[in-house]
């Protein structure tokens, strides 16, 4: 039996990061999909089902915190990281203040990120089937 992979939504612009993390989350059995903008984020959270949302904070056409308030207005269950170079308490507190589950200050190791994305995914899950039952 085949497990079906965990869907990432990933925004973020600068393109090296994009694509490390992207590999990263990959050789870990994530279904990555990688953007850079605000409006692209929308337009894809809205087409498609994500098990988790990764975001930066700095974004070209917007910030995160935007980005995060948009998906809010049309998903309030699946769970939003924000993983990125702001590093003020402040950041934090806004982030999640907008909806985020969770705030990862970058550089950080990898794992740490995995287990990050692994936990919040497996969470809502576990409070989804709770929710049915």
């Amino acid at each position: 039996m085949q497990l079906n992979r965990r869907r990432v939504l990933y925004i973020e612009d600068h393109a090296d990061t994009r694509e490390l993390i992207t590999l990263v989350l990959q050789q870990k059995n994530f279904e990555v999909t990688s953007e850079e903008t605000v409006e692209s984020g929308v337009r894809l959270a809205r087409a498609e089902r994500f098990d988790l949302y990764l975001l930066d904070s700095w974004l070209p056409d917007g910030s995160g915190l935007d980005l995060c308030k948009k998906i809010r207005e049309f998903d309030a269950a699946t769970p939003i990281l924000f993983y990125s170079a702001a590093a003020y308490e402040g950041d934090k507190d806004l982030a999640l203040k907008s909806g985020a589950q969770a705030y990862l200050i970058k550089p950080s190791q990898t794992s740490e990120l995995i287990d990050l994305v692994s936990s919040l995914i497996d969470e809502a899950n576990v409070n989804y089937q709770v929710a049915r039952s």
